[in-house]
């Protein structure tokens, strides 16, 4: 018996030690992953600023887990015509964590509008995804003189299952594991249920999403962000919204689901949806080409 305990006490260490995923040092990825890099607020942001500097900007905001990277093929695309300015969430990619330990909304958008002081941006177009759709749409609330047009990508905000208004939601037991543990398996298999056609995220994509998750302290600070969170019924800000404003939505999104576009439709008169068939939660990733032509057409002032 004791040598049976002794057993399963080997295989369980070497189980640990599979599966065990420290920190990547954060020379190594910046030397990959290459930002520039600026101080707003407290926080060193990593970000990329590209573009005529004369030109009309874009501000790029990702979504949860992700970095600024993942707007590559739009950001190339769109720095003919603007300025494209993109940067890692506080909590996120090589910015890493908020040393204040803030993960609000509000603390968000203090953060943007230190940077866009800081880059001389008086009025953007603002486009955010999921988390990043949710500090667009509150920071074109909070400062509508500084928002030309907003763009918004199966953007969060409203109740659902686990996020109830008022209420910080509970972590998941399993996900309090996440800084000691994060497979590539795993990670694919999270990562693929943003595609409408998984076969779609590249060896690539997933090796930058497993270094930023690997930079040090995100994955504390994405626990942190996620004890954090606490929705308030988003209607009386989206109300306010004065800004044109495009909704574009994966007809596959499994993560927020086309049908919540109907929630902000109610509430933006001068919002306008367009659905993307057979894609999902990160159309710009999935299939930047088809995905950008309305976005293009939007900021143009044509009809999307």
């Amino acid at each position: 018996m004791r040598w049976a305990f002794g057993v399963v006490l080997l295989a369980l260490a070497g189980l640990t030690a599979w599966l065990y995923s420290p920190d990547k040092p954060r020379e190594l990825l910046a030397a990959k992953y290459v930002g520039d890099y600026r101080n707003a607020d407290r926080v060193r942001l990593r970000l990329r600023d590209t573009g005529p500097r004369d030109a009309p900007a874009i501000i790029m905001l990702h979504g949860f887990g992700s970095s600024l990277d993942t707007w590559e093929p739009w950001a190339k695309a769109l720095s003919l015509r603007y300025r494209v300015i993109r940067f890692d969430l506080p909590g996120f990619g090589l910015t890493g964590p908020d040393p204040t330990g803030d993960y609000s909304d509000e603390r968000s958008v203090r953060i943007l509008v230190t940077l866009l002081d800081q880059l001389g941006v008086k009025q953007a177009h603002i486009i955010g995804n999921s988390l990043g759709g949710r500090i667009a749409w509150t920071f074109a609330a909070m400062h509508p003189n500084r928002v030309s047009r907003l763009v918004l990508i199966s953007p969060d905000g409203f109740a659902s299952p686990g996020f109830e208004y008022g209420k910080a939601p509970e972590v998941p037991l399993l996900m309090q594991a996440l800084p000691y543990v994060l497979p590539r398996t795993m990670l694919r298999a999270n990562l693929a249920a943003a595609y409408a056609q998984p076969q779609k995220l590249s060896d690539a994509s997933l090796s930058r999403y497993h270094a930023m998750m690997l930079a040090p302290g995100v994955r504390r600070a994405i626990l942190a962000r996620m004890e954090q969170t606490v929705l308030q019924d988003p209607a009386p800000k989206l109300a306010t919204i004065t800004a044109p404003t495009l909704l574009l939505w994966g007809e596959k999104d499994g993560m927020i689901p086309v049908t919540n576009a109907a929630d902000y439709l109610k509430l933006m008169p001068d919002a306008t949806l367009v659905r993307l068939p057979n894609l999902g939660h990160v159309p710009f990733e999935e299939d930047p080409t088809q995905s950008l032509q309305p976005v293009e057409k939007f900021l143009a002032g044509t009809n999307p």
